[in-house]
Formats: C-alpha cells, sequence, structure tokens
C-alpha cells in the first residue's frame, strides 16, 4: 500500500530528530523536546535547559501536556541558531568556529530572550577576536548593547582608521542617532563651501584682492582666522546662531578681523554689519531636515 505525503513528512522529521538527538545536543533517553522552525526535534535533558536558561524554568514549571515528547515546545528559530546555543548550554559540545558577526547576533538575541547567562558570557570572550573585529562598528553595537564595557573599547580603537560619515558604514550604526550626527556634519560643512564663496565673501576669498581706496593687496588671513572659529563652532552648537549673535563680538577673532586695515592708507579690510548680515543669510540656507 502506498504510503501518504503524511506518513512520508513525519518519517523525514523523524529522522532528522534521530539524527539531531544522536549527534547535535542530547540523547533519545532526555525528556525535554523542542521543535525548531524549520521541524526538526531536540530532545534536551530538562535539567540542563532549567539549570542554565531561565525561559526554560517557567516553561518547564508548567504541568504535562504543556510540554512532552508528544507536544514539542516550538522555537521561532532555524536549526542553525537553536543547534548552537543549545550546545553553549550543555557542557562538554563542541561548536563550530563563529562564521560571521550575523551569526553571532542571531545566536545572542535567542539567548537573550531563553535569559542565559552562560552562553552569553563565552560569546562575549569571542567577539573581539580578531577575526570578527574586522567589522568594529558592529562588534561595538553588539558590546553597547549588552555593557560589555572592555568589549566595546576594544571595538571603539578599532574604529579610529574608519569615517563614520561614509555611507558605506551607515548600517552598522544606529539609525537614528547616525541621521543626527549626519545632519550637524552636513550643516557645519554647507558653512564652510558657503564661507568659502566669492560671491558673497570676496573681499575676504580672493588672495589678489586689493584695497579699493589704495590698491595695496590685502592681508586676508584675519577673514581665514575667523572662518576656522566658526567651523569650530559649528561642531560646538550646530545652531548657527552664535556666528552672527552677540557671542561673537566676544571672540578674539572676530575683533581682529572687523579691526583689520589696509597696510597702506588704514582703511578697514571689511565692512562688518555687510559682512555679518551675509553670515546670517548663509546659516538660513543650511539643511535643517534629517
Amino acid at each position: 500500500m502506498a504510503m501518504t505525503m503524511a506518513a512520508k513528512n513525519e518519517m523525514t522529521i523523524q529522522v532528522r530528530a534521530r539524527v539531531v538527538l544522536a549527534n547535535a545536543v542530547g540523547s533519545p533517553e532526555a525528556d525535554a523536546v523542542l521543535c525548531s522552525r524549520e521541524g526538526t526535534l531536540y530532545r534536551v535533558p530538562s535539567i540542563v535547559l532549567k539549570m542554565t536558561s531561565g525561559f526554560f524554568r517557567s516553561v518547564l514549571a508548567l504541568p504535562p501536556p504543556a510540554h512532552s515528547s508528544e507536544r514539542p515546545i516550538p522555537i521561532a528559530e532555524p536549526d542553525q541558531v537553536v543547534t548552537t546555543l543549545l550546545k553553549l548550554m550543555c557542557d562538554g559540545l563542541e561548536i563550530a568556529p563563529w562564521s560571521s558577526l550575523s551569526a553571532i547576533g542571531d545566536v545572542l538575541a535567542l539567548a537573550e530572550v531563553w535569559e542565559t547567562p552562560g552562553p552569553i558570557s563565552v560569546i562575549r570572550t569571542a567577539i573581539t577576536a580578531p577575526g570578527l573585529l574586522a567589522e568594529p562598528l558592529r562588534v561595538f553595537s553588539i558590546a553597547q548593547q549588552f555593557g560589555w564595557a572592555m568589549e566595546a573599547q576594544t571595538a571603539a580603537r578599532a574604529t579610529l582608521t574608519l569615517d563614520l560619515y561614509d555611507g558605506a558604514h551607515q548600517d552598522a550604526l544606529p539609525n537614528p542617532l547616525m541621521a543626527l550626527l549626519t545632519l550637524h556634519r552636513r550643516r557645519r560643512d554647507t558653512l564652510r563651501l558657503l564661507l568659502d564663496a566669492s560671491s558673497m565673501f570676496g573681499a575676504g576669498n580672493d588672495e589678489m584682492a586689493a584695497c579699493a581706496n589704495c590698491h595695496t593687496l590685502k592681508d586676508n588671513a584675519t577673514w581665514r582666522e575667523l572662518k576656522a572659529r566658526m567651523f569650530i563652532e559649528m561642531d560646538r552648537r550646530p545652531l548657527g546662531d552664535t556666528l552672527y549673535g552677540l557671542e561673537m563680538k566676544e571672540w578674539p577673532e572676530s575683533a581682529a578681523c572687523w579691526g583689520a586695515r589696509c597696510t597702506g592708507c588704514a582703511k578697514l579690510n571689511y565692512d562688518k554689519t555687510t559682512t555679518k548680515r551675509n553670515i546670517q543669510m548663509c546659516v538660513l540656507q543650511l539643511p535643517d531636515t534629517v
């Protein structure tokens, strides 16, 4: 008599289960059965689950038939993740070398749900291995998430070769924070381009500009120093309002710039009112959305 499709599927699951039970995380005599997302059955000693996992201490405290060999505990994760974590929970079972940070992240996520401090501590010792530290931003993100200060510092040092504002690294950083940092940087860099333009600030940016009164070549050093101060100020306060407000009056760079005079006829090099108005116009043009 031909075997039905349901019977074939059941036999396939049983064969897969026997392989997993024999070679991965337990023995046929173990009394707790888990079922992965892919339908693989894992038979594990309940005492191991209770000792290593807060999640299973609660689940296995429920009376039958909440859990039994006939009613496996469903796990919404794939075989690779479940097998690796169960091996870490069962002393003496070897795991394969970590293939990627993505694999570590998947196992860590399940370990956190299962409340398994032992496996999490084992993974912590591996997170800064040279092969994994090749992705320092992701290592830093994981270390920060779990409060691993020493590992976060190691990863932070490894990021010093990277331009964090490069689009290639955007996905490895928390999106909301990265969006804010990028907005601040865009405002600063856009202002620098506007301040360097000759259309608004020709008197200071034209290195060959001469005094309109006596035609002596101007020394624009004080304007360059004021621009450098404004660039630094944009890092401190990206809103930019201090670049043309009362605070600017206290800067030695602005005092030197507004007081700079032609070496030939002593005429002021720059019109303070016009220049400050142009600076304000530049600030008002800066991007203000993420």
